[in-house]
């Protein structure tokens, strides 16, 4: 779960529990910020507040502003300098500017939203609060959408990139709640075990699915989650969707087959089987036989990962990661 979905639940239950409650969200970082664009806080009408915009630096202004907020309805913009003195107290190197939007929250509905109805962009008219949504298929809401602000929005959310922009002398914030980036291993192999840490840091849960015990243990995967069912039940269980990315590194098609049969019939943005040329066609064959379509196969990546030469298991899991990372971002489609 986001840190912004803490803020949103807690900020529903004040509403719910009659309570006023103003949101403060970075809306534009410059130089060295504490928190990244999107990053939010709530604060009620008795100050206890959650989140943060600043990792302590400026909270204490943002929350009275907040409070203001609450009392008078209006919305506003805050522009705050952390020097480098207050920089280095929260651990950074330097200072830099901060632009929060303070209003406040009326709709616990759209509140809940945003938190459990995921993937989803709000686009907010900085001048009069405003908002409008976009999902992958779907757009709503009280602010108008045209077609470019819908592409700009759909491509925030592919690429997990809140900010401003500018449309008809306007300025829209464009927040992006996606849920987590998620990745499913079939196979606790040498590559697998340099696969899942750097994907971690990539920012993606890591699943490992291996019915051979003594492959998927603890030990050779620390802080990993692991399955030892059959991939394909265990791929049915994880239930891919459009943030998950799936990869199989068997060579074993008791093992591979079964799960890219799962992963062609969902969401998945990204399929990848380990193996030559020579292995993958005969992997699509077994799949063409099993009546997938060649629109359906050529989902899969094969022979996986990006051709940087690598030979060494980690050398590998670099190439199927930058694979993964370039098809999000819609780079492979491109070539």
């Amino acid at each position: 779960m986001a840190d912004t979905d803490n803020v949103l639940d807690q900020a529903a239950e004040w509403l719910g529990a009659g309570k006023g409650v103003a949101l403060a969200t970075v809306i534009g970082t410059w130089g060295s910020s504490p928190r990244p664009v999107g990053s939010q806080l709530a604060v009620d009408d008795k100050g206890a507040f959650v989140g943060s915009v600043s990792g302590g630096c400026i909270e204490g202004a943002v929350v009275g502003e907040a409070m203001a907020a609450i009392n008078d309805g209006k919305t506003r913009i805050l522009d705050f300098g952390v020097t480098d003195e207050q920089a280095w107290e929260v651990g950074l190197a330097c200072g830099g500017d901060i632009r929060i939007f303070v209003e406040q929250a009326g709709d616990r509905a759209d509140l809940e939203r945003l938190s459990k109805d995921q993937p989803v962009c709000a686009i907010t008219n900085l001048a009069d609060g405003k908002r409008g949504y976009v999902t992958p298929d779907s757009d709503s809401g009280d602010l108008p959408l045209d077609g470019d602000i819908i592409s700009q929005a759909r491509a925030a959310l592919r690429d997990d990139k809140s900010g401003v922009i500018e449309h008809d002398g306007d300025e829209l914030f464009i927040q992006v709640f996606n849920p987590p980036l998620r990745l499913f291993v079939v196979g606790a192999v040498h590559i697998a075990q340099a696969l899942g840490p750097m994907a971690r840091i990539a920012g993606f849960d890591v699943t490992v699915a291996d019915p051979r015990g003594s492959f998927a243990t603890g030990d050779r995967f620390p802080d990993t989650t692991l399955s030892t069912e059959w991939p394909d039940d265990a791929l049915i269980e994880f239930a891919p969707d459009a943030r998950s990315a799936i990869v199989t590194l068997t060579h074993d098609p008791k093992l591979d087959d079964p799960a890219l049969e799962v992963a062609l019939k969902s969401g998945a943005f990204y399929i990848g089987s380990l193996g030559s040329r020579r292995t993958h066609a005969a992997r699509l064959e077994r799949l063409a036989e099993a009546g997938f379509s060649s629109t359906d196969m050529a989902r899969i990546q094969g022979p996986i990962g990006l051709d940087l030469g690598a030979k060494s298991p980690a050398e590998i899991a670099v190439s199927i990661l930058a694979e993964i990372v370039a098809q999000k971002h819609g780079k492979l489609a491109a070539e």
